[in-house]
């Protein structure tokens, strides 16, 4: 039985929303009592006032970094599912080439910037790779421990009337591995944008003026500190904003069949 639309409201969205705007108050309430100068601990009406005056900026930059995080994460998506799908093809194949899969994992991202933006130059291409190095990996592990996790008789199932090894992929292998593959992706999400915010942090030390990673190293510089929290206010956005497209991706393609994703659970 599907619960009412606002009965769904009431459990997924009203609890967080209420710890937010109790967290919001109590922080504006300490900032004002302990005095706390503005450089140091902004209050949040001043971080809202910043953003008010300065949306013109920073919504100019929320977009910049909107499209390295969103280019990075559809590379690792795709990249990372088809790396997944090889690596479970064959065991020999996955002991030659998944220990370098952990290369994405272990990569410091800070370090490694400046060399991307030394062969990229400076702007959308070193920013979207950074995401993606720094996002693949997740999608890589989830992918293929879904991949090897389909049930072995179905797969037998699947032998006996003799399917193709593309048909049990299509009609098995990947539907079985869907949520866990989804689960990688919720991670690289998030990982996608902070990743693109630290490449930026490096564009912005070398005076490019795009993204929001920008514009916090700009505000760092001359301690506005209002804007520095607006700016990580709206790349914390962005990441949820993306996190929520891989879940709605993921109701609307497990709906009909997976537990997770039914209404009356």
């Amino acid at each position: 039985m599907r619960r009412p639309l606002w009965r769904r409201f009431v459990r997924e969205i009203l609890p967080p929303a209420l710890v937010l705007v109790v967290v919001v108050v109590a922080l504006q309430i300490w900032v004002k009592a302990a005095k706390l100068p503005a450089y140091e601990m902004p209050a949040p009406t001043a971080v809202a006032a910043s953003l008010s005056a300065d949306r013109s900026e920073l919504f100019s930059a929320l977009w910049n970094t909107t499209q390295g995080a969103l280019i990075g994460f559809a590379a690792s998506a795709v990249l990372g599912t088809i790396a997944a799908i090889i690596l479970a093809s064959s065991p020999w194949v996955r002991r030659a080439f998944y220990p370098y899969t952990l290369f994405f994992q272990t990569v410091p991202i800070v370090a490694v910037a400046p060399l991307l933006v030394f062969w990229f130059n400076y702007g959308l291409g070193s920013v979207a790779i950074s995401a993606f190095v720094v996002s693949v990996f997740p999608v890589i592990a989830n992918a293929l421990a879904g991949l090897l996790s389909t049930d072995p008789a179905l797969l037998d199932l699947f032998r006996l009337y003799r399917a193709s090894p593309l048909q049990r992929l299509v009609k098995l292998r990947l539907p079985a591995a869907l949520p866990s593959i989804l689960s990688g992706l919720r991670v690289a999400a998030g990982l996608a944008v902070i990743g693109t915010v630290v490449a930026e942090f490096l564009v912005g030390t070398l005076g490019a003026d795009e993204g929001l990673g920008v514009k916090i190293v700009g505000a760092l510089k001359v301690g506005h500190m209002d804007k520095v929290f607006a700016a990580i206010v709206l790349a914390s956005l962005l990441g949820l904003a993306m996190l929520a497209a891989v879940e709605l991706a993921g109701w609307f393609a497990m709906r009909r069949w997976h537990a997770s994703a039914r209404e009356d659970i």
